[in-house]
């Protein structure tokens, strides 16, 4: 079970599907899930995040649809906003925040509550790179993939020694409509501010233009899920998932500061 309506959670349905995978795809508007629907073995189910009770009524759903709960969740919802922090209307922030980590902790909870009893499943918790980078101008999104991370940290160690797998999967760019689905907030700040956004906005657009396709992260998770082990992996390009993450665990943090803030321009 996973979401489905586009981006990485489009790929790794594709993924799942050419393997042979009976898949339960989520979407808020089920409409969108209309291009999967051919497959004989997708099964589409709608899912607002940002409602508890639509999660709930999903997952009952799910399990008549599927004939039981999944052996496989998938936990992916990510979008953000981009602006300064006390700029962004914290309405905005407040609804980011309920969509993609209070309402991804519902789902593990769920998982996790269905899981335990019978002592096998996998969940996988679909975070970022930016819980070591942290994108600017991006707090809330921050905040999210960082708290689903921790998530999973903690997950891992209540399962260790159990027959449940737990997955960090951190993606780095990935060449989606990402970007194109956020609220962009500029117009209100002072001319310094705003070249500093501007510059940094350049420079996250570049990277999702030279990103790799979404398939490769649903490659990396295909290898994730067949080694069968709890854990963090890392999917995209090199630097970004090899060296970046090396130079995060040796550099002092003050330089990792210096370098980040000069590469998007707000030295």
């Amino acid at each position: 079970m996973t979401g489905a309506s586009g981006g990485l959670g489009r790929a790794f349905v594709e993924m799942l599907l050419g393997e042979g995978v009976v898949v339960g795809g989520t979407a808020r508007q089920i409409s969108r899930l209309a291009p999967l629907g051919a497959h004989g073995s997708f099964y589409p189910l709608e899912m607002n995040l940002a409602d508890a009770a639509s999660i709930e009524r999903c997952f009952e759903t799910a399990l008549l649809k599927l004939g039981g709960f999944p052996d496989l969740v998938v936990n992916g919802a990510g979008y953000g906003a981009f602006g300064t922090f006390g700029e962004l209307s914290f309405d905005k922030t407040r609804e980011l925040v309920q969509a993609t980590l209070i309402g991804s902790l519902q789902i593990a909870h769920i998982a996790m509550r269905q899981m335990l009893p019978r002592g096998t499943g996998c969940l996988v918790n679909v975070s970022s790179v930016a819980v070591e980078y942290p994108l600017p101008f991006m707090a809330g999104y921050n905040v999210t993939k960082s708290g689903l991370s921790a998530l999973s940290e903690s997950l891992i160690f209540e399962t260790r020694g159990s027959a449940l797998v737990v997955v960090d999967f951190r993606p780095g760019d990935y060449r989606t409509q990402f970007n194109q689905s956020m609220e962009v907030i500029t117009g209100k700040l002072p001319a310094t501010a705003n070249a500093r956004l501007i510059r940094a906005w350049d420079v996250l657009e570049k990277n999702l233009a030279a990103a790799p396709e979404p398939a490769r992260a649903a490659a990396d998770l295909k290898r994730a899920l067949l080694r069968g082990k709890s854990g963090t992996y890392y999917s995209g390009g090199y630097f970004q998932t090899r060296l970046a993450p090396l130079f995060s665990r040796l550099a002092p943090a003050n330089l990792r500061r210096a370098i980040a803030a000069r590469y998007f321009g707000a030295a």
